[in-house]
């Protein structure tokens, strides 16, 4: 079983028409998406940069209060991921579905100002989370249709670098309203409405819409080989995949996606994206660890999403292009070492001046490793036609795990302590990678 696009034979007449196709490799769909990412993620890098420190020292929430909202807030997106990913091909309206997401998310900035209780405000932020799982799917898919196979990971590498850009300036943003305003988490809260309304104007006027196909996400240029793609690793999932490609015509049925579920490779992906998910502390909590190990003041906590931010801006694009070249297990792999790292440092390091830059560049390399090698990784191994659903179908595994891990961990926090919860996380990752390594490792020497 592969994590790489090498994974899937591809058909020799498939492969030249690909290398004869004239045009750049990065389509402009790519960047377009890439922009409203980064304007929305300024704006949920806002909230999300505050909201910690807003729950436990505002609120007064317990470590498993926070845990539970911490969890609905990066696990909600998942039970919608499936949804709005099966739409999207049914109708083959990626747009539509990205642009009802972000305008979801949008619409719930504004009513954290009126949200004060546990309940209330784990209503509005799975309201928010629920925009986040039918846009994640559905715009993926547009990434991954309007590029080639063999630079997939570059692809996802620029889009995810400015994604990250806006969750640079996100916090940044946070911390100087907070220090310029009197009531500062409504002011941030505010402006973060505003910033996510401008991210859907983006999206409207200037991705491209209508009902489209995979050949019309790629201008055409390699409709032929995609449809023989298609097919070749189609057979794999069943008859009723098979039947799916054969038609080549809309709507795409609920069977056709969940014949997915028996292609081996996409199952072991699926599999082991939960099983390290399940030892995957939230960047929340990590950020609480970090400000309670390093001794960082109150008024720079918002600061730290920033490093991390940082980091992931300079090697999304390098790391994703390294992803293409030598074999998308072996980053996705290191990127989880890379984390098992930063928990060790968190653990038994002194709490110097440098034990924060460490642990931020460590936090943002894995995300780097990851977070777009994983989608890139689903190129070869799902038909374009249920492009969408395959990825919800692992976006929603790792999503479940995380939101299970948040509740575990504050769980565990509120029993024994922060230090016994985060060891548990680090001999859990240990050992998940171990079996993800094996249960991902390729034949015939292929990395």
């Amino acid at each position: 079983m592969y994590l790489t696009d090498r994974s899937a034979p591809v058909k020799a007449g498939t492969d030249r028409v690909r290398r004869r196709s004239p045009g750049p490799k990065l389509a402009p769909v790519v960047l377009v998406l890439g922009a409203v990412s980064l304007i929305t993620d300024i704006s949920s890098e806002m909230v999300t940069a505050v909201l910690p420190l807003y729950l436990v020292t505002t609120l007064g929430f317990s470590p498993l209060g926070f845990g539970t909202l911490d969890g609905v807030y990066n696990g909600v997106s998942a039970l919608v991921q499936l949804t709005g990913g099966h739409l999207a091909d049914r109708v083959r309206g990626h747009k539509l579905l990205a642009g009802l997401g972000y305008g979801l998310s949008a619409l719930c900035k504004p009513l954290l100002l009126l949200a004060g209780s546990l309940g209330t405000l784990g209503t509005v932020l799975a309201l928010e989370r629920t925009g986040k799982g039918l846009r994640t799917a559905p715009r993926d898919a547009m990434i991954s249709l309007s590029t080639p196979a063999e630079s997939q990971g570059r692809a996802f590498g620029v889009h995810r670098a400015m994604d990250t850009t806006g969750a640079m300036l996100g916090p940044l943003a946070a911390f100087l309203i907070l220090r310029a305003a009197a009531d500062g988490y409504d002011a941030v809260f505010g402006v973060s409405a505003c910033v996510a309304g401008l991210g859907v104007v983006v999206l409207v006027l200037f991705v491209p819409g209508g009902r489209r196909g995979p050949e019309e996400w790629r201008g055409g240029r390699t409709g032929e080989a995609g449809v023989r793609g298609e097919a070749g690793v189609a057979a794999e999932a069943g008859a009723a995949v098979d039947a799916g490609v054969r038609g080549g015509t809309p709507p795409v049925r609920v069977r056709e996606a969940l014949a997915l579920l028996r292609l081996p490779r996409l199952r072991a992906l699926a599999g082991c994206a939960a099983l390290l998910g399940l030892t995957t502390v939230s960047d929340a909590f990590l950020y609480l660890l970090l400000q309670r190990r390093a001794g960082v003041g109150q008024e720079w906590f918002t600061l730290l999403p920033l490093g991390t931010a940082v980091v992931f801006l300079l090697l999304a694009v390098p790391v994703g292009a390294l992803a293409d070249r030598v074999g998308r297990r072996t980053v996705f792999l290191a990127g989880h070492l890379g984390l098992l790292a930063a928990y060790t440092f968190l653990l038994w390091a002194p709490g110097t001046p440098l034990l924060a830059p460490v642990v931020l560049a460590l936090h943002g390399a894995f995300y780097a490793a990851t977070d777009g090698v994983l989608p890139a990784a689903l190129a070869g191994l799902v038909p374009e036609h249920l492009r969408a659903s395959g990825l919800a179908i692992v976006g929603t595994s790792q999503a479940l795990a995380r939101f299970c891990c948040s509740l575990a961990f504050g769980a565990a926090w509120t029993a024994w302590g922060d230090g016994p919860a985060l060891a548990g996380s680090a001999v859990g990752l240990l050992c998940c990678a171990a079996v993800a390594g094996l249960v991902l490792r390729p034949a015939g020497g292929n990395r």
